[in-house]
């Protein structure tokens, strides 16, 4: 009964075979459910007789070790029946997942030819997935985008981690569509050498998208810049619209002066020739009748020296008060051309002799007040405030109806004030101002003299408040003055 042991170690043998460390514990399982399963089988049959022999013994749980390996043998068989059904069932869905994608998926070499594709890239291309086999993907991609597409594969194999590129194919047919490949190398490598995993989608409709989306965008821009471009013009327009308003205003400002200078022009011929008549009056009834009575004294004279000598001397004395009186006569108009004092002794010695004068014949009180720095002007702008003056004071004696008038020369800033004021009637400004209908200079003269060198000229005129006439002259250099600053002299 020796065999027994060996038949029992190879039982044991047969457990453990081909159970790897992985196995293992799914063998024990089995084990222990086909000895479970054997012992109800044993519960169901007789028990031995007793004084079996021990040959028996061990016959039987050899017997035992045996049934219990051919359960756990038909027990594995079932588990890996069932794991090739899973097996076959999770390779079906791989398959209809892979082929049925909605992206195409393939697997290429490092020269670029296609391993595998599935149906989705086979049907992005245009051909039969057994035609794509073992062919360069390079054959479909547009020569333009070659370039990149085998940057791009240089990429993958060179590098770790996923790369990207897009890249326009073209199918069979002729027609063509943008692609967007995915790119990532593969793991095993394969007897020929590497190979990569590609996916691959129709990114035709983005493209078009974006390039409506650049349209869009570059005709948005357009659209600004045209916006911007007619609110500039409307600017401009505007600002044409603007100045031709403004020409528009500045003719008729300067038909109104080339107006006012003919008016002017026909009043200054006029005041010339009253000024000529005048003079010439004056000439005539002054000087020419005293010339002639002179000459008639003469006369007289030549004859009396031989009838009477006695009224020789008292006829001689007669003569001569006449050709004083010519004389005096002269000096006057001298004086109302061009008074001499002016140049010689300065603007205040001539306003007050001008004032002194003016007061005897007008028989109207003026004061004078006049700032003793005055005489820094140079001769041009005195003469211009003694013409004003001169001018003012003879338009009240004529127009105004007044009985006092007042002269006051004040330093301002840096100018120089002339002051005119009177308690006559008043008048409308404009009207005066802007010359029409009128045959004299008047206050034009004086604006036009006190412009001429650089000042400002102004009139005030209210009923019941008289005239007041304001002329403002640059006054730039001032020398010190002594303390009383104004001379004031008064006439009536």
């Amino acid at each position: 009964m020796q065999p027994q042991p060996q038949l029992a170690a190879s039982a044991a043998e047969l457990k453990e075979f081909g159970a790897d460390p992985q196995q293992r514990p799914l063998m024990r399982e089995l084990y222990r459910r086909a000895e479970a399963q054997l012992r109800q089988q044993r519960q169901k049959q007789h028990r031995p007789k007793a004084g079996a022999v021990k040959s028996e013994e061990d016959s039987e749980r050899l017997l035992q070790e045996l049934q219990v390996h051919q359960i756990e043998l038909e027990l594995q068989n079932a588990e890996l029946q069932r794991a090739r059904d899973e097996l076959e069932l999770t390779a079906e869905k791989y398959t209809d997942l892979y082929d049925f994608a909605p992206v195409g998926y393939l697997s290429l070499d490092e020269q670029g030819q296609i391993l595998e594709v599935n149906l989705s890239g086979a049907s992005l291309i245009g051909v039969g997935r057994s035609e794509l086999i073992k062919r360069r993907l390079t054959a479909w991609v547009a020569p333009a985008s070659r370039a990149i597409f085998l940057a791009f594969l240089k990429r993958v194999f060179t590098g770790n981690g996923k790369q990207v590129c897009e890249v326009m194919l073209r199918r069979t047919d002729g027609t063509t569509f943008w692609a967007d490949f995915h790119g990532s190398p593969a793991i095993a490598a394969i007897k020929s050498g590497k190979w990569c995993r590609l996916v691959v989608t129709d990114i035709t409709v983005l493209k078009r998208a974006e390039e409506a989306q650049r349209r869009s965008d570059a005709i948005v821009a357009a659209n600004e810049e045209l916006r911007q471009e007619i609110q500039q013009r409307k600017v401009i327009e505007e600002s044409l619209k603007q100045s031709e308003l403004h020409q528009r205003q500045l003719l008729e400002q300067s038909r109104q002066m080339q107006s006012r200078l003919r008016d002017l022009s026909r009043q200054v011929l006029h005041a010339q020739e009253e000024e000529r008549k005048r003079i010439s009056r004056e000439l005539h009834d002054v000087i020419a009748q005293t010339l002639t009575g002179i000459n008639i004294q003469l006369a007289a004279l030549a004859k009396g020296a031989a009838i009477n000598p006695r009224n020789l001397a008292r006829s001689i004395t007669r003569t001569q008060q006449l050709v004083g009186k010519s004389v005096e006569v002269v000096h006057e108009f001298a004086r109302e051309l061009r008074p001499a004092v002016l140049d010689d002794l300065g603007l205040i010695p001539a306003l007050l002799a001008f004032v002194k004068s003016f007061s005897q014949r007008t028989r109207l009180h003026v004061q004078l007040k006049a700032f003793a720095g005055v005489e820094e002007l140079d001769i041009a702008k005195r003469t211009v405030l003694f013409r004003v003056a001169q001018e003012a004071l003879t338009n009240v004696a004529r127009h105004a109806r007044a009985s006092r008038a007042e002269v006051t020369i004040l330093k301002l800033a840096d100018r120089i004030g002339l002051k005119i004021k009177d308690d006559g009637k008043s008048f409308q400004v404009e009207d005066v101002m802007d010359g029409k209908g009128s045959k004299r200079l008047g206050l034009l003269g004086m604006r036009e003299r006190v412009e001429m060198v650089g000042g400002t000229f102004s009139v005030e005129s209210a009923p019941g408040q008289g005239t007041t006439i304001h002329a403002e002259i640059p006054f730039t250099k001032v020398r010190e003055v002594p303390p009383k600053k104004f001379r004031q002299q008064t006439h009536s």
